[in-house]
């Protein structure tokens, strides 16, 4: 398949995800939700963030790697002590990036 042919599947694509997307941006504004619904739906970032980062900092080479030889799990256990300590979210990335790198490459 040549780059030129790709192009109306890429938009296509590009297209359904953000009017899929879009949809719940902007429905969620103008529908009335119940009270339970409405009080859950913060959870939902922190649900999301946890399934994409837990199973990164957990899994290696598709095996669950729970020990100090996990520089992932490591770094991420240090930024996730810095940002309960510190709330705040460049030191936390800082620090876990910093850790990682130094773990990884020294």
């Amino acid at each position: 398949m040549t780059n030129l042919a790709l192009l109306p599947l890429l938009s296509a694509i590009a297209l359904g995800t953000f009017l899929l997307r879009f949809s719940f941006i902007f429905l969620y504004g103008r529908m009335s939700l119940p009270q339970w619904l409405h009080r859950s739906m913060r959870f939902v970032p922190a649900a999301v963030l946890s399934a994409l980062i837990f199973p990164a900092l957990i899994i290696q080479n598709g095996v669950p790697a729970l020990s100090l030889g996990n520089h992932r799990l490591v770094a991420g256990l240090l930024a996730l002590a810095v940002a309960w300590k510190t709330k705040n979210l460049l030191a936390t990335t800082l620090v876990g990036l910093g850790i990682f790198w130094l773990l990884t490459y020294m």
